[in-house]
C-alpha cells in the first residue's frame, strides 16, 4: 500500500472551504502562522475517503480477531453499553449544571448511576464504599496508595515502607513512590507467589501495608493470602489489591473477604469498556469501613427521601484527585454491563475465563516450557525458553502468530519468567477459536524443530516486515519527511 504522499498528485483538490466564509474572527493571527505553507498531499476527496478507509482495513481490533493479550484489558465490548452510554440523557450532561438554591444538586439520574454502580462494585468486592473519580488503574493504585498514607498520618504511625511482590506490575512501585513510600520487592517462590517466608523476615512495624495482584501477573492464586494478611495486620499495615486481574474471582471470592482493605477495579479490564490506544478507563477505588473518611471528596450519598447528593463533609478525606466525577461515559458502561449479566452472569465470566486459560496451558504444556505448572486463573504465562535454546526467542514466537492471523500475547512479563509469553484468552472466545490458536502455536514450536529461521524472520504476510527494533529503540528517527 502506497503513503498517501506517494498517491499524491500536483494541483488535484478536493472540497475545501474558502477562507473567506470562515469569517474575520476565524482568521489565525499571523504570528501562529507558518511561514511557508504546509507541505500536504493533493488528493481528491474520493482518494483521500478510500486511502483511510483502506488503512482501517488494516487495522487489527476484538472485532476481527482473537486478542490474547494478558493482564491488559477488556476483551468483549458489547455494542448494547455503547448506546447506553451515547444516549443523550448522559451524553449531553454538562459538568457544571447548577445546583438548586435549596443545595438540590439537577442531575440525579447521573448520581445515581454513580451510586448504584459504587455499590455493585462494593459487593463484589465486600468492601464498604467505592470512589468512582479514578480515571485509570494506575491512578486508582495512586488513590489507593494515598488512602493508605492517610490512615496511617491520622493514627500517627511512623510507616515509611511498601512490599510489593518482584511480578508486580510496574505502576505498583510508580504509586507506591509517588505517595512517598519506600518501596521493597519480595521475591516469589517456588509456586510463583510471594514467598511468606522472605515477607516474614521483612515485615516490621514501619510496613505501611502489602501490594499485591489478586490473581498474580501469572494468573495464580495466592494459597498464602489469608498468612500475609495476618501478617500485615498484625503491625497496622494494610492490605492493596491491584484488581487488575479481578476477571478470575467475579461472584468467587471477595477480595476483602480474603484479608484485603483497598482495591482498585479497571472497569476498562473487566467490565465492557474498550480501552484500545490507551484510554478512556476508569479505575474506581474500593475500602473497607475503617478507611472510608479518608476516601476523595465528594461521596454520592442516598438521602432519606431517595434522592442523591454529594457529600462534601470529609474532613479526614485525600482531596480531589481527579476534575468532576471521573469518566462517567465508561461507569455508565460498566454499570449496564453488570446490571445485563447479574450476579450469575458475572459468576460465569469468572468460570469461563479461568477454564479458557487452563485449557490453553493443558494444551500447550507439552510443546512450551511452564515454570509454574499448575493449575492458573484467567490467564497462563508460559516460557519460550526451550525454543531460545534453537535461537528463537518468545518476540519471534510474536511475529510469527501475526503471519497466522493472530495478534500476539504480551511478551516479556512478568520479568520473572525466562522468555514470557502470557495468554489471557477470556471468557467471551469460543472453543474453536482457542482450538486455532492453539494449533498455531503448536505449529510454530514444531517449526522451530525444523527450521528455525523461517521463525526468526517472520512476519511475511503483514504489511510491514520485520523492523530493526533495536534500531528504532536506540537510535530512533523521528523527523518529519512529509513533502521530501
Amino acid at each position: 500500500m502506497k503513503v498517501i504522499f506517494d498517491k499524491s498528485v500536483p494541483g488535484r483538490r478536493g472540497v475545501a472551504p474558502e477562507p473567506g466564509h470562515l469569517g474575520e474572527s476565524a482568521r489565525i493571527p499571523d504570528n501562529f502562522r507558518r511561514r511557508q505553507s504546509a507541505a500536504l498531499p493533493e488528493l481528491s476527496e474520493l482518494d483521500v475517503v478510500r486511502h483511510f478507509t483502506e488503512l482501517s482495513r488494516k487495522n487489527f481490533g476484538v472485532d476481527n480477531g482473537f486478542y490474547p493479550l494478558g493482564s491488559c484489558t477488556m476483551k468483549y465490548n458489547p455494542g448494547f453499553t455503547e448506546q447506553i452510554a451515547a444516549d443523550e440523557g448522559f451524553a449531553a450532561l454538562h459538568p457544571l449544571l447548577p445546583q438548586l438554591p435549596g443545595g438540590e444538586v439537577l442531575v440525579q439520574g447521573a448520581l445515581e448511576v454513580l451510586y448504584e454502580c459504587g455499590r455493585l462494585l462494593s459487593k463484589i468486592c465486600g468492601m464498604a464504599a467505592f470512589t468512582m473519580q479514578p480515571l485509570a488503574g494506575a491512578h486508582g493504585e495512586l488513590t489507593g496508595v494515598m488512602i493508605m498514607a492517610a490512615y496511617h498520618a491520622d493514627h500517627g504511625n511512623q510507616k515509611r515502607r511498601i512490599l510489593i511482590a518482584d511480578s508486580a506490575h510496574g505502576t505498583n512501585p510508580a504509586s507506591a513512590a509517588i505517595a512517598g513510600f519506600e518501596v521493597e520487592s519480595i521475591p516469589s517462590d517456588r509456586e510463583g507467589v510471594m514467598d511468606v517466608k522472605a515477607l516474614s523476615k521483612t515485615i516490621s512495624d514501619d510496613v505501611a501495608g502489602v501490594m499485591l495482584t489478586c490473581p498474580n501477573t501469572l494468573g495464580l492464586f495466592n494459597r498464602h493470602i489469608a498468612e500475609i494478611a495476618r501478617m500485615v495486620h498484625e503491625v497496622d499495615g494494610l492490605m492493596y489489591c491491584d484488581g487488575a486481574n479481578l476477571n478470575a474471582l467475579l461472584g468467587i471470592a471477595q477480595p476483602a473477604a480474603i484479608g484485603f482493605d483497598i482495591i482498585h477495579v479497571n472497569l476498562h479490564k473487566t467490565f465492557a469498556t474498550p480501552h484500545g490506544g490507551g484510554g478512556p478507563g476508569a479505575g474506581p477505588v474500593g475500602v473497607v469501613e475503617r478507611l472510608v473518611d479518608y476516601l476523595p471528596v465528594s461521596l454520592v450519598r442516598k438521602r432519606p427521601d431517595g434522592s442523591y447528593g454529594l457529600d462534601y463533609d470529609m474532613p479526614k478525606s485525600i482531596g480531589y484527585i481527579a476534575p468532576f466525577y471521573g469518566n462517567f461515559a465508561v461507569i455508565v458502561k460498566a454499570y449496564a454491563y453488570m446490571l445485563r449479566l447479574g450476579g450469575e452472569g458475572l459468576r460465569r465470566v469468572a468460570q469461563m475465563a479461568v477454564l479458557n486459560a487452563n485449557y490453553v496451558r493443558c494444551e500447550l504444556s507439552g510443546h512450551y516450557d511452564f515454570p509454574y505448572d499448575r493449575v492458573c486463573m484467567h490467564e497462563c504465562v508460559l516460557s519460550a525458553a526451550r525454543q531460545a535454546r534453537s535461537g528463537v526467542k518468545a518476540l519471534d514466537i510474536a511475529k510469527a502468530l501475526m503471519d497466522r492471523g493472530f495478534h500476539p500475547p504480551t511478551m516479556y512479563f512478568p520479568t520473572i519468567v525466562e522468555e514470557a509469553l502470557m495468554i489471557e484468552p477470556t471468557e467471551t472466545e469460543s472453543k474453536e477459536t482457542l482450538d486455532a490458536f492453539i494449533a498455531a502455536m503448536v505449529e510454530i514450536a514444531e517449526l522451530v524443530e525444523k527450521d528455525p529461521e523461517a521463525v526468526k524472520s517472520a512476519p511475511r504476510t503483514t504489511p510491514v516486515g520485520r523492523l530493526d527494533e533495536k534500531r528504532a529503540a536506540t537510535k530512533p528517527d523521528t523527523s518529519c519527511l512529509c513533502g521530501e
